[in-house]
């Protein structure tokens, strides 16, 4: 759906260029949910603005759909961006319009009938559920309800690509993640390809299929978000992962008393919800005891990480280490 190839922005500064964009190289599959996340002034919002035309890159092509934005004349830019929706950290709602002309607005500028219009605005409604509030201006809303009518505006056109800016950071956390629900149901109901940009590894880990991690305008780590979550390689992506990652604080050092083996073991999939480690240490005829654990999900998958240690002799524990490793779990020995 969206390939990004090779492409650098510079932005003259007077006496000296800034480079906000180094050789980025990216593949957004069809219908799948695209995370880039990184620190402010990292690069991510020119990256998107590129994707949508409001950045022509220095050098590399964008291409959504078949189509070269980068090569397109101006008119024919301005069609195809009618099919790259696009919701902000703040609304950018139309003031002094109800719900229902914010949310036609777009179908306006494209010269839809009125009949049309009305139709889409109220399937629109229902599906953000916002079907009680057309009439509503944006200050009787909250801001929830506003990001709602950002999202309903943002598909008026049927695009094929939706693009999010930092969707939900102006949100409290229960309304980010009535926002992040929303946009899970849309992609799976209409099969629409979502792009999003964040610093925060909560919304990554929520709704994302795969994410990119930007520092310094380079593409520094790419990949399935469980692998990058779960496996993280690169100190910004440690940074970012530790967000949302429960602290050892030490255990495996802090703890005078544990003369055994301390294991952190990676549960994935329906391994999560298995007694696993149970069956294996009764098949080894080790103890334990749980140091430290948790269970969360990504996206769909239910993932978990326990610390635990074994008490028995290094040759038990070894065969226990190894029986967990054939079983499919990730374990890393920490004392």
């Amino acid at each position: 759906m969206i390939e990004i190839r090779n492409i650098s922005k510079t932005f003259d500064t007077g006496d000296r260029q800034f480079v906000a964009l180094r050789n980025i190289n990216l593949s957004v599959k069809q219908g799948e949910i695209f995370g880039i996340i990184g620190h402010s002034g990292a690069g991510k919002s020119t990256l998107l603005r590129c994707i949508n035309a409001l950045e022509t890159p220095t050098t590399g092509s964008v291409i959504v759909n078949g189509t070269d934005l980068t090569t397109c004349a101006p008119h024919e830019l301005q069609r195809h961006r009618q099919k790259i929706g696009m919701i902000f950290q703040h609304f950018h709602l139309l003031s002094s319009a109800t719900v229902y002309d914010n949310i036609a607005f777009p179908m306006k500028l494209a010269r839809a009938s009125k009949r049309a219009i009305d139709a889409k605005v109220k399937e629109l409604a229902v599906l953000v559920g916002l079907e009680s509030h057309l009439g509503h201006y944006p200050a009787q809303l909250s801001g929830g309800q506003k990001q709602r009518v950002g999202i309903a505006r943002a598909l008026a056109n049927d695009p094929y690509v939706l693009l999010c800016d930092e969707a939900t950071s102006a949100l409290d956390p229960q309304t980010t993640d009535s926002i992040l629900s929303l946009l899970l149901d849309i992609n799976e109901k209409l099969g629409l390809t979502i792009v999003l940009i964040t610093h925060e590894m909560h919304v990554i880990r929520a709704v994302c299929d795969r994410v990119a991690v930007i520092d310094g305008g380079d593409i520094v780590e790419c990949g399935n978000v469980v692998d990058v979550f779960l496996r993280p390689s690169h100190p910004t992506t440690k940074q970012f992962v530790s967000q949302i990652s429960e602290p050892d604080d030490g255990i495996a050092g802090n703890n005078a008393q544990s003369r055994g083996t301390v294991l952190r073991i990676t549960f994935q999939g329906d391994q999560t919800y298995e007694p696993v480690l149970f069956e294996t240490v009764k098949e080894t005829g080790m103890s334990f005891s749980i140091l430290q654990g948790s269970i969360s999900r990504m996206k769909r998958i239910p993932y978990g990480q326990i610390i635990v240690e074994l008490h028995g002799d290094q040759r038990s524990a070894a065969i226990t280490i190894d029986a967990l490793k054939s079983r499919g779990l990730e374990v890393e020995a920490l004392k």
